[in-house]
């Protein structure tokens, strides 16, 4: 196998369990990505949880994100919340904070934000939403760089105030026409064929295009992959998609 000629960032959704529910395989799925988005218990993740993903990170050499949210625990944080401009701002600088204690006693580091589900979805659009969280990632600390969708309000807030963007594309999710994400809502939103997966994760890469759920090839701009953690069999899509990945000389790296 020659040298690699692509290099992308594979990251996940982890540590989103609760108490006596979990969701996911963390540890399973920790030593097959190089990014590790982990709940801040807004949504999800309760402290013994987190500190127990952040040591499983620490020993695999996954970088950590804080991947912050609404205060939503009963809806896992999918749900709209129409919150104001103070109360997100300070609520994103409690989450980060908080994953950040429960990092640096594991022996590792917050490394970069990452929105979480409805909020997510939000900030492409939300001017006001958008601005908080980036005005709080930026009073934390202004070298913590922002994964999220290209091109959304959340990356034109970001440049505003100096953070660097990261941007990301989902493996394992539908994408519409104009770029933009199937509702989970909709049938079909979320795929569940490891190999289908995998094939397109080294299509978004390799030719930096996607197929829609049209058929029309959608061009996408590539520096991470996300493939979900909840979703069921998460480990061997993950698995799948690293190993085709490997396969087609692209080198897996984490972007912090």
């Amino acid at each position: 196998m020659g040298e690699a000629k692509f290099t992308v960032d594979l990251n996940a959704d982890i540590g989103e369990g609760f108490g006596i529910w979990r969701i996911g395989d963390d540890e399973a799925m920790i030593g097959m990505i190089t990014s590790a988005n982990l709940a801040c218990g807004f949504h999800a993740g309760d402290p013994a949880g987190l500190l127990e993903v952040c040591r499983m990170a620490a020993e695999a050499g996954a970088h950590i994100g804080a991947q912050v949210s609404y205060r939503d625990l009963h809806g896992f944080g999918r749900r709209f919340i129409d919150v104001t401009f103070e109360d997100l701002f300070a609520d994103v600088i409690y989450q980060i904070g908080a994953l950040q204690a429960v990092a640096e006693v594991a022996g590792t580091r917050v490394s970069y934000v990452k929105p979480h589900g409805a909020l997510y979805n939000s900030v492409a659009t939300h001017p006001v939403q958008a601005r908080a969280v980036t005005a709080a990632v930026h009073a934390v600390n202004p070298e913590l760089p922002l994964l999220g969708q290209p091109g959304s309000e959340l990356f034109r807030q970001a440049s505003m105030v100096g953070l660097r963007t990261v941007a990301e594309v989902f493996a394992d999710r539908a994408y519409h026409p104009d770029g933009t994400l199937v509702s989970r809502r909709e049938a079909g939103a979320v795929l569940h064929d490891p190999a289908a997966i995998a094939e397109r994760a080294v299509r978004m890469v390799k030719d930096g295009v996607v197929a829609a759920v049209d058929g029309s090839v959608v061009p996408v701009h590539v520096q991470s992959i996300c493939v979900h953690g909840d979703s069921p069999g998460a480990p061997h899509i993950a698995a799948a998609v690293w190993e085709q990945l490997r396969q087609h000389d692209i080198d897996l790296q984490p972007f912090t």
